[in-house]
């Protein structure tokens, strides 16, 4: 697979169906981080970009608004088409710009794909209810209509997937969109919407504008924007939603993770160990539903330690791009130092570090190994920090019942999962567990596209998730008709 050098690009913002060169003065660099090669140049857009955007969107929105949802949903078939058709294009773009691995990426791809799909069924999805004869004579339905503009404000973790938690299911049930993609990673996107071109979607129905925080402030506070859905830290999430509510915007804002496996002593050890390598250390660990912290009871202390940190070290560290690599590098240098002394912290605080990533030989890029943290003390800043990279910090505890405090203290609540061979165990975990996504043998508890991908406490704010029916509800609203016609018997039909 080709790793060579290509020259940076610009990148342009997507409005009203045609690419449009911004008027900024202030660019970004994005550079990959497995090399810090320079591949591209990204405007930090203004209010009067994101302006623009936006009264696209909404001169796009009455037609588009009454286009048959069975004919809404043609150009989300052809798109899944082309997605499948580039999606080795477009998972080494994913790669070279946030650095996971290819094969990291092409995965993320499958459920951007698989949103797609899901969205398509928009026309059961969306429709509404009624009853006849709530009184006599008096018939009452339901229906669901869509809001207008709505926004998406997107991470770099996920660059090729995060967008379809919302685009697909936003213009299905009728509304139109502005993206505002990372400034991290921008060319995902910008590829994708060349593919989202040849569906033959109207021109405003989806527009794209890159930016930093200007460009999030000016979604924020455009009148013409009815919802925002966001995925990032928990303090912007917290960020988002009080201002987006504060303007009168309904909000879905994904926010931050400390996510939590137990292992107890009957688990059977080499699955567990494997699947929670790969859920701690793939994406070097820049995910939101990543396990940071193994809480191991009894006799599983040991062993499970053993055999974690012999997995965790024998995993090959470098340019995702490379045949044979397992895990790419940390976004930013500024992500690598914040890490290092984060462990450096833990360390500092009791911590032993049983396997230590920190400063890795003969790698140039953004990289931190595979860390290991033993014996965290409870009160540690680890304990309630999201350190979003490659540590993984262990636990003891007697009992589930020391277990599940442990996991109720957590401000977070995104995703926690249990090993373990006991059914018995497994349904008082699902049944306690504080936490909106749960996993059991299962080290990412990532829900299919038609389930919500819930999250409880500090990791979302909002009513409504992203995905499946939840998506429907949050892109509409509800309309109650309340219907009486008068009878002339006279009449014949």
């Amino acid at each position: 697979m080709s790793t060579s050098a290509v020259s940076p690009v610009t990148v342009s913002n997507y409005v009203n169906g045609k690419w449009v060169e911004s008027s900024t003065s202030d660019w970004l660099d994005v550079v990959n981080p497995a090399t810090h090669e320079l591949i591209a140049r990204a405007p930090s857009s203004g209010a009067a970009e994101v302006n623009a955007a936006v009264e696209a969107a909404a001169a796009a929105f009455p037609a588009w608004r009454r286009t048959p949802a069975e004919d809404r949903i043609q150009p989300l078939f052809k798109l899944k088409m082309l997605l499948e058709d580039h999606i080795d294009e477009l998972a080494r773009l994913i790669s070279r710009e946030n650095g996971k691995t290819f094969i990291e990426a092409k995965a993320e791809l499958r459920r951007a794909i698989e949103n797609v799909e899901v969205a398509c069924g928009i026309p059961m999805m969306m429709q509404g209810s009624n009853l006849e004869d709530v009184a006599r004579g008096i018939d009452e339905m339901m229906i669901r209509q869509p809001l207008g503009v709505v926004a998406a404000i997107t991470p770099f973790n996920f660059p090729g997937m995060i967008p379809f938690w919302f685009l697909p299911y936003a213009i299905a049930t009728g509304n139109t969109i502005v993206l505002k993609p990372s400034e991290r990673v921008p060319l995902t996107m910008a590829r994708a919407m060349e593919l989202i071109e040849q569906t033959g979607l109207p021109k405003g129905v989806v527009n794209l504008v890159n930016g930093g925080k200007a460009a999030v402030d000016a979604l924020l506070d455009h009148p013409k924007i009815r919802a925002i859905s966001f995925v990032g830290s928990t303090a912007i999430a917290k960020y988002v939603y009080a201002r987006a509510a504060a303007n009168g915007k309904r909000a879905q804002c994904q926010g931050g993770a400390k996510n939590h496996v137990i292992v107890l002593p009957d688990a059977e050890m080499k699955m567990a160990t494997q699947i929670i390598n790969d859920s701690a250390f793939g994406c070097a660990g820049q995910r939101c539903l990543a396990v940071s912290v193994a809480v191991t009871i009894g006799d599983a202390q040991k062993s499970f330690r053993d055999s974690i940190v012999e997995a965790a070290a024998a995993l090959k560290v470098g340019n995702g791009l490379e045949d044979g690599v397992q895990m790419g590098p940390v976004i930013t240098p500024q992500s690598k130092s914040r890490i290092e002394s984060l462990v450096a912290a833990g360390e500092k605080e009791g911590a032993k570090v049983v396997l230590d990533g920190r400063n890795p030989k003969g790698l140039t890029g953004n990289f931190v190994k595979p860390t290991i943290l033993d014996g965290v003390p409870a009160a540690s800043e680890l304990t309630d920090t999201e350190i979003f990279g490659p540590v993984l910090s262990l636990v003891h505890a007697h009992d589930m019942d020391e277990a599940l405090a442990f996991l109720e203290r957590s401000a977070y609540g995104n995703q926690a999962s249990l090993f373990t061979s006991s059914g018995a165990a497994a349904r008082r975990f699902r049944y306690e567990a504080p936490a909106g996504n749960i996993g059991i043998n299962i080290g990412v508890a990532a829900p299919m596209a038609y389930f919500p991908f819930s999250g409880w406490k500090g990791s979302f704010f909002g009513d409504l998730h992203a995905q499946g029916r939840d998506s429907i509800e949050f892109y509409t609203d509800k309309k109650i008709v309340v219907e009486r016609w008068a009878s002339d018997h006279s009449r014949k039909f």
